[in-house]
């Protein structure tokens, strides 16, 4: 009677933690300015990504705009982290550019609206902790085979006036990068490497003048005031609305929804991976307390399901925006609101300057912005550490880079697993004791093993066989007190080792069978294949001394 109540219980304090509360900003009186001066600084540094994301999906600088502005406040508010930054990112951009080129401009909300949906009830089922089980070099791998994607993306920009579709090269970003310079305008690639190098050069010298100076900003201004004062040919954003659009349902054609499903798929499995994983960095590095996983995926759902109804993209939590605001101060939801309120000050206010914005230096920003992404000590330090880690990483970046992100992540959890499954199975071992005392006449007929590390599946037939190679004897003890994990089939494989040495006419003494081992030995048969139900034994001198007696009854003048 009282199970129901509590499960009921349960749910609703699981439901009331993915709300929000006044307990997020329980803090906010004593953190609101730096919460304000972190949000103008993100927002500052959010605006030349947004708008650059905006253009390497495919859609438009605008459509980055919207989505920084409206997922970034959805998030912030809905989100299970306090300092979160969310909004279009380089990953996003690398899945979108397909869909792009394959369903057209168009389907980009509607899939932001399925992703968004998928996104929440993963949130509402309490999935948020799946993310734990990927392992740091696929991350790793992940993350490089992105950065990879994001410098090819700039390629097209870099190499001719005219804007090119998603639809007019391939939607490999490799294949792409090689049509677009075999095409490419000289003239045009000079003016905008020149852009790219002021852009960089701005980016890499402004932090060691102050952490705070918005070096993608000068550098973009630079290029901005320069490309208007000079005959350039650089091609601009253009035109941005003044102000954001009345919400509205994207296109839900029944005969089109069907294609989108997949492409939705894989934008909500790279959204939540992408945004637990950046909420699991923020609290590393914010003294804010742990964040909500489950809230968080809930507050991401809604921020993309928010976003396509102004015709932005999906969102996700941005590592390297998030990083910007704790290290600026940012420590409640203030600084993900403010951050996003600046962004709408540009888009009601700047929108003329900010499409004079030269192309070619949203480029330089975000492939300066992509080799940051890529750490080379942790790159020299997976390849070093063990071959497992080192061929998951790079498989995973090789076909994230060449093929899939999602599948890349798969298969580099896969592989990841095979060797951490091989590892294991190798830590399982076999071993042959000696009798503990003064030997006694007969002890060679007694043979004591002791089973060490995990038995499961995959160590499973090699235990059989050694526990089956033991010869001569006339009692076999087995010792469990050193086993560790057990599945079915290592359970299994015990009962068929006893019924094995049992039929040779071998007694077999279970020995330190522990509590948590018990219920699975009594369910798959081990305990019910012994021959006497006393041949269970808690201590080793016990079963020691009844298998003495076991040879003596059968050995009279030993």
């Amino acid at each position: 009677m009282s199970a129901s109540p509590t499960r009921a219980r349960r749910a609703a304090d699981f439901l009331a933690g993915l709300l929000p509360s006044r307990a997020d900003y329980a803090s906010a009186r004593r953190t609101w300015r730096r919460d304000l001066l972190a949000g103008l600084t993100v927002g500052i540094v959010a605006l030349p990504l947004a708008l650059g994301f905006g253009v390497s999906s495919g859609v438009s600088a605008d459509a980055g705009l919207i989505t920084a502005i409206v997922a970034g406040v959805i998030a912030a508010v809905f989100g299970g982290s306090h300092v979160q930054i969310s909004g279009p990112t380089g990953a996003m951009v690398v899945v979108l550019l397909p869909i792009v080129a394959a369903h057209g401009v168009g389907s980009v909300a509607t899939v932001a609206l399925l992703a968004g949906v998928l996104v929440l009830v993963a949130g509402l089922l309490g999935l948020g902790r799946a993310v734990s089980v990927i392992p740091w070099p696929v991350i790793e791998g992940f993350t490089l085979g992105i950065a990879v994607i994001i410098l090819l993306q700039q390629v097209p920009l870099l190499t001719s006036g005219h804007r090119v579709a998603a639809t007019d090269h391939s939607s490999n970003a490799v294949v792409a990068a090689v049509q677009s310079l075999a095409g490419a305008d000289a003239g045009y690639v000079l003016w905008a490497l020149a852009a790219v190098a002021i852009v960089a050069v701005c980016m890499v010298l402004a932090p060691r003048i102050h952490a705070a100076v918005p070096g993608s900003l000068i550098g973009i201004g630079i290029v901005t005031a320069l490309a208007i004062l000079l005959p350039s040919p650089l091609a601009r954003i253009g035109a941005l609305p003044g102000a954001l659009p009345l919400p509205a349902l994207p296109d839900l054609d029944p005969a089109v929804l069907p294609s989108l499903v997949a492409p939705a798929v894989t934008v909500a499995a790279l959204a939540a991976v992408e945004s637990l994983l950046s909420a699991r960095v923020a609290a590393s590095l914010a003294d804010t307390g742990a964040y909500n996983p489950d809230r968080e995926l809930v507050g991401q759902g809604l921020a993309s399901l928010g976003a396509s109804l102004f015709g932005g993209l999906p969102a996700t939590g941005a590592i390297a925006r998030t990083a910007v605001n704790v290290r600026s101060g940012g420590r409640t939801r203030i600084s993900g609101i403010f951050h996003a309120v600046v962004l709408l000050l540009v888009v009601l206010l700047a929108a003329g300057p900010v499409g004079a914005i030269p192309l070619a230096a949203l480029a330089g920003v975000l492939m300066v912005t992509a080799a940051r992404m890529v750490q080379a000590g942790t790159v020299r330090t997976i390849l070093r550490s063990t071959r497992a880690d080192a061929v998951a990483f790079v498989l995973t970046a090789v076909i994230t880079v060449s093929f899939d992100l999602i599948v890349a992540v798969v298969i580099g959890v896969v592989v990841a697993g095979v060797f951490a499954i091989r590892g294991l199975a190798r830590a399982s071992s076999v071993q042959r004791e000696a009798l503990p005392g003064d030997a006694q006449p007969g002890d060679e007929r007694i043979a004591v093993i002791r089973f060490d590390g995990p038995l499961f599946f995959a160590a499973a037939d090699r235990v059989f066989d050694e526990v089956s190679a033991v010869r001569d004897v006339s009692v076999v003890i087995l010792r469990m007190s050193q086993l560790q994990l057990v599945d079915a089939t290592g359970a299994r494989i015990l009962g068929d080792i006893v019924q094995a040495l049992e039929r040779r006419g071998v007694t077999v003494l279970l020995k330190g069978v522990q509590p948590r081992h018990a219920d699975l030995f009594r369910t798959v048969g081990v305990l019910g294949s012994l021959r006497h139900h006393k041949h269970l034994f808690t201590d080793l001198a016990p079963a020691v001394a009844h298998a003495r007696s076991h040879v003596r009854r059968e050995s009279p003048d030993a």
